[in-house]
């Protein structure tokens, strides 16, 4: 009974509750709360009110200006006017491109707030209404005050979780994803200069242009993607391998082998690159060695050459990234049940139709939502880049500084860092929101992690 009454509930939408409520129901779309009171539920109607009196408050005076102000992102420059008096330039502020924009965000961010308190008044309103209707109990503040601590816990636990997340990361998002469709850069630095919305013109210039951001952008694409798989793949599969090999029947001190492998992640990985880069470097030791043991003439290019250089950061990221999926693959192989091998044994099949028939498959499907986040974290691998090879070996036929080896990620820092194109930057954090969200969406949906979670159980 209760839960065809819930259905009933959700389906009163705002329209059925203009339509069908009483004349407290229609005004509550103007008065918040009213609803509430008139049923019973004084300070409950209140605290609605008192919210939306203070969004118009803000408004009023305040709020429109600001959203009235995004549609030009200012239009007076800083100056130097002469002061008659004093016989000097001074400085005449003007308008500031960033925070107009900010406080737009911030408007658009209260505002949808707003509504959503605004909706959930007249929601709450309307149940108040039929449950007075229906001759029911109305509950005051009290009882809703004790529902946060039993029925509605999650409502309260969720609460400062939800403030954080529009604060911290929701108002942030849409900043960046609107710096993407103006013209902020190197020239158009506010104070001194405004910068203005110029619809899609970097992703044209990214996508479609004949100069060289086009031309760098797809190749750092291409890479990017290739290099996320591989690297995700290639340590998937390393660490699992060295995992089944370690915990073979046979293999002695099984507990000195792990803790040799795992001495790599005792040290921050961004020292173990730096000095990794040093030894690989022109004349490094790696390098002086070769030479002085006649397997080379010649110094080897492992960081100067473009494909020697991707080769290099593939060989190395296996070396950091097997022993962490050799740590985890180690435990669910301890967890598979001994007695599917021993029957795979009396059914004559080998280790190679063991591992595809049951260590792989138990694998694959414990380890599927790990493999989305390591894929996605590959793609955004700003570490491995960086602090072995810088991005580089640089070249002329990039934009500004980009190099063979960078991902959109470190493009996407030097862009920022050293030319000042945040419009740029910010076109390109859109396209790897796209790439890791699409990636992780399709994986996961077709894995049968989703689909058949009592599969293994």
């Amino acid at each position: 009974m209760k839960e065809n009454s819930k259905k009933k509930e959700g389906k009163y939408g705002l329209v059925s509750v203009f339509l069908k409520g009483d004349i407290f129901s229609k005004l509550s779309f103007l008065i918040w709360g009213l609803s509430n009171m008139v049923r019973g539920q004084v300070v409950k109607g209140l605290l609605f009110l008192v919210i939306e009196i203070a969004y118009i408050i803000y408004m009023v005076p305040a709020g429109i200006g600001f959203l009235k102000d995004m549609i030009t992102l200012g239009t007076k420059e800083q100056e130097m006017v002469l002061n008659a008096e004093i016989g000097i330039y001074e400085v005449v502020q003007g308008d500031n491109s960033m925070l107009i924009l900010l406080y737009g965000v911030i408007t658009l961010v209260i505002t949808a707030v707003a509504l959503a308190v605004g909706y959930v008044s007249i929601r709450s309103g309307e149940l108040a209404r039929r449950l007075k209707a229906e001759n029911k109990k109305v509950p005051g503040i009290i009882d809703e005050i004790k529902g946060l601590f039993n029925a509605n816990i999650h409502r309260l636990f969720l609460t400062l979780p939800a403030i954080g997340i529009l604060v911290f990361t929701v108002m942030p998002l849409v900043y960046m994803i609107l710096i993407a469709f103006t013209n902020y850069d190197g020239t158009h630095q506010p104070p001194g200069n405004l910068f203005d919305w110029v619809g899609l013109q970097n992703f044209q210039k990214l996508f479609a242009s004949a100069d060289t951001l086009s031309a760098t952008f797809w190749p750092i694409l291409a890479w990017t993607i290739v290099w996320g798989f591989v690297a995700t793949f290639t340590c998937y599969f390393g660490g699992m391998f060295l995992a089944m090999l370690i915990n073979s029947k046979g293999i002695y001190g099984k507990k000195i082998w792990r803790t040799i492998f795992v001495i790599t992640m005792a040290i921050p990985a961004f020292i173990s690159l730096l000095v990794v880069s040093t030894m690989l470097g022109e004349k490094g030791i790696i390098n002086v060695l070769l030479q002085q043991w006649g397997f080379t003439t010649e110094a080897l290019p492992f960081l100067t050459n473009g494909l020697w250089a991707k080769g290099t950061i593939i060989v190395v990221n296996m070396w950091v990234g097997i022993p962490v999926t050799m740590l985890m693959t180690t435990g669910i192989l301890m967890n598979i049940p001994a007695e599917l091998y021993e029957s795979a044994k009396i059914d004559g099949a080998n280790p190679f139709i063991q591992f595809t028939k049951i260590t792989f498959p138990y694998m694959w499907f414990i380890t599927t939502p790990y493999l989305i986040s390591n894929l996605i974290g590959n793609f955004n691998n700003f570490g491995v880049i960086y602090f072995l090879t810088g991005g580089g070996p640089l070249t002329l036929d990039y934009y500004k500084g980009a190099g063979r080896t960078d991902l959109l990620v470190t493009w996407l820092y030097k862009l920022t860092k050293d030319n000042g194109d945040y419009n740029l930057a910010a076109t390109i954090g859109i396209i790897i929101f796209i790439i890791s969200a699409s990636a992780s969406w399709i994986s996961y949906s077709r894995s049968k992690a989703l689909k058949n979670e009592e599969g293994f159980q």
